[in-house]
């Protein structure tokens, strides 16, 4: 063979040799990968070097939230059952019987609303007084099952069943989650610690201090009902359309209460809404800049 072809003939040889080993290095890497991504996961599972095996990030995340999700219902499931012993008494002493005060409580479960209805019967005011004075006082219920609907989910009968929870406390614990699993468990959590909570108090305050009308006063826990309306009140006085809400139904109670009957002046004092709506809009008109006619001619 010719020195040309020689040459010719090695460097053919050697391309094919290169070309080879760069096929066996790509084998090599696709079967790395392959043997990668057939490799189980390393996860937190896995034996640390003493051997023992750790708990998954995720159910030590959970963990932590319920726990910080049972102390947050724990507190408000404290903070209510002064107010269930302070309703039991007003209800005996308004003359309702047992049956009677934990019927309010099962089925109305609702503490200013029952408040509001014992106040009413215990003046010498009608039922329809004490009924209506409830509802009106629930109608922030709805607004409650909006922002909650999305995380209580379930068929009809369970809806109907979270939904009579649908008070203050459980929302405002299921209202301070971020997810909707957990909105829906800080709700049911908060709710049933408050229903239980707030029916055996009841009872107690029916038993125990039905007769302890003094006691219940220099204890201070006459004042329970009204602080419990004032701080459910005070946070919405940040906002000036609120303030002349609360104003304008004040001293629309205030005027009735000598004269009106017993629940009559709660009722009306709704009609400050429409006060201090029509205030509202007369101020956002006044606040409105004049048109310049002068540069319009």
């Amino acid at each position: 063979m010719s020195r040309p072809h020689r040459w010719i003939h090695s460097s053919n040889s050697a391309w094919r040799c290169g070309d080879n080993e760069r096929r066996r290095t790509l084998n090599d890497a696709s079967g790395l990968r392959t043997e990668r991504a057939l490799s189980p996961p390393v996860t937190t599972t896995s034996p640390d070097a003493t051997g023992a095996r750790l708990r998954p990030v995720n159910e030590v995340d959970d963990a932590a939230r319920k726990r910080a999700i049972h102390r947050q219902a724990a507190s408000i499931v404290a903070s209510v059952a002064p107010f269930g012993i302070v309703f039991g008494a007003a209800a005996a002493t308004a003359g309702l019987s047992l049956v009677q005060a934990m019927g309010f409580s099962l089925f109305v479960f609702g503490g200013s609303s029952q408040f509001a209805a014992v106040e009413i019967l215990g003046d010498g005011g009608s039922i329809a007084s004490a009924a209506i004075a409830g509802l009106l006082l629930n109608v922030r219920s709805l607004a409650f099952g909006v922002i909650m609907a999305p995380a209580l989910v379930g068929t009809w009968w369970q809806r109907a069943a979270m939904s009579q929870l649908m008070i203050d406390e459980s929302t405002a614990v299921g209202a301070a989650q971020h997810e909707q699993r957990w909105r829906r468990y800080g709700y049911l959590v908060a709710g049933i610690g408050v229903f239980v909570v707030w029916n055996l108090t009841t009872m107690l305050g029916h038993v125990a201090f039905a007769g302890a009308g003094d006691l219940i006063t220099e204890l201070g826990l006459d004042a329970a009902g009204p602080a419990a309306f004032l701080a459910l009140l005070w946070p919405r006085l940040s906002s000036p359309p609120q303030r002349r809400t609360a104003i304008a139904g004040g001293l629309i109670a205030l005027v009735l209460i000598p004269f009106a009957p017993p629940g009559v002046p709660i009722l009306a004092s709704m009609l400050g809404v429409a006060a201090a709506r029509i205030g509202s809009q007369s101020t956002d008109r006044s606040d409105r800049p004049e048109p310049d006619t002068e540069a319009a001619s």
